[in-house]
């Protein structure tokens, strides 16, 4: 099984900047929870699954890049998510 670094890496660094970018709306009332984060995995995984490789990578029968850029999404949102609380400007 090889694994191409290229669409790995780029997807990883999209998807983490991507999830830094997500933010909860306390007045939407929607609540993301950990089974979120799970289904959304499972359904990158079979979407990637669905796509196929990029045509000349024969490694593995997924699309690397899209499964390294949903894991980057919830990293991102883990490690760098903003908060509920707006920021407070100095006047």
């Amino acid at each position: 099984m090889i694994v191409y670094l290229g669409p790995t890496a780029l997807g990883l660094l999209l998807g983490f900047v991507l999830g830094t970018r997500i933010k909860d709306v306390p007045e939407s009332g929607l609540k993301f929870g950990a089974s979120v984060y799970i289904l959304f995995l499972i359904v990158a995984v079979i979407v990637s699954y669905a796509q196929g490789p990029f045509p000349y990578y024969t490694g593995t029968p997924f699309a690397s890049g899209l499964i390294a850029t949903a894991v980057g999404i919830i990293l991102g949102k883990l490690v760098f998510g903003r908060g509920n609380t707006p920021q407070k400007m100095e006047e």
